[in-house]
């Protein structure tokens, strides 16, 4: 059993797609009053059917209060660090602080190239994402100029510019090698449930946590996400048990759900996520001796 402890964070994953812009727009804020904590968009730059990750989320940002914004993931063939992390400073200024980046090595490497961008080896993607996280994280620390030196990325004397809000820097990682850069330097893992189903985290997270551990970093403080995948969690009526199970036994704190309508982003932060606190909650204080909680443990939301 591993709960690494985090508060538990509910967000969504839409589509913006280039033919009907605004139902994205609308359904953020759909999610921002309903009171979801995080809205993601997938960054597919090389896709003309959607719209562009980083403006839509900065009008997303312009049309919401509340949700922190950010890309699922972030292309990094496709977006020179630098740049990535001038845009995210940007962007958490403007909003507030309200963004975060999930970043990945790159996929799809003929679409990438198709754009003009890199064609890489796994191992190569892999070195390249650490070299970017390495950029980024300097441009975010305050301090004089900036010299470091890379294969793939460096800085040669560029000057910080620190964003408000403490962004978190996740990692979609799938592959061992993915999985031990995420230990080693991200803040947080996200996976897809379509790519890495329940029964494969208890593995993937001990990938994570022992490089965790080989850096000297506490393996608990990596926030684990996890992008859902409805039909793979059966009837919304026992989302919250599982949902929970999610979090007691493998440490998911992030759930990101895909929606195309407002009726089941809705339902997740009316009904499933007040249930999915209360268990875990529950469950929580259970451990630490305190008791179990007055009065019913979850209430089971509409199908």
């Amino acid at each position: 059993m591993t709960d690494y402890g985090h508060d538990l964070l509910f967000g969504a994953v839409l589509t913006p797609a280039t033919g009907r812009p605004e139902l994205a727009l609308d359904l953020a804020r759909v999610a921002d009053r309903a009171g979801l904590d995080l809205v993601s968009v997938p960054d597919h730059p090389y896709r003309p059917e959607f719209t562009e990750a980083l403006t839509t989320l900065s009008v997303i940002a312009a049309r919401t209060e509340r949700v922190r914004v950010f890309p699922n993931v972030a292309n990094l063939p496709l977006r020179p660090p630098a740049m990535l992390a001038r845009a995210v400073a940007s962007l958490g200024a403007l909003s507030g602080g309200r963004v975060d980046l999930a970043l990945g090595a790159g996929a799809y490497w003929d679409a990438i190239a198709a754009e003009g961008g890199p064609w890489r080896a796994p191992a190569e993607a892999v070195a390249a994402l650490g070299e970017a996280i390495a950029v980024i994280r300097a441009l975010w620390t305050p301090g004089g100029p900036v010299h470091l030196p890379g294969k793939h990325y460096g800085l040669d004397g560029a000057e910080p510019a620190p964003p408000p809000g403490r962004p978190g820097i996740w990692v979609g990682a799938l592959g061992p090698r993915m999985l031990r850069l995420t230990g080693a330097l991200a803040d947080g893992w996200l996976p897809s449930m379509t790519r890495i189903p329940p029964a494969d985290l208890p593995a993937a997270n001990a990938a994570v946590d022992a490089a965790a551990a080989d850096a000297g970093r506490d393996p608990a403080a990596i926030r684990r996400l996890y992008n859902l995948s409805p039909p793979a969690l059966g009837s919304p009526r026992g989302w919250p048990e599982r949902l929970a199970e999610l979090a007691l036994t493998h440490g998911v704190s992030g759930f990101l759900l895909p929606a195309g309508s407002p009726g089941p982003l809705q339902l997740f932060a009316t009904e499933i996520a007040p249930a999915v606190r209360e268990l875990v909650a529950a469950a929580r204080r259970l451990s630490a001796g305190r008791g179990p909680s007055p009065g019913p443990a979850s209430s089971s939301p509409a199908t």
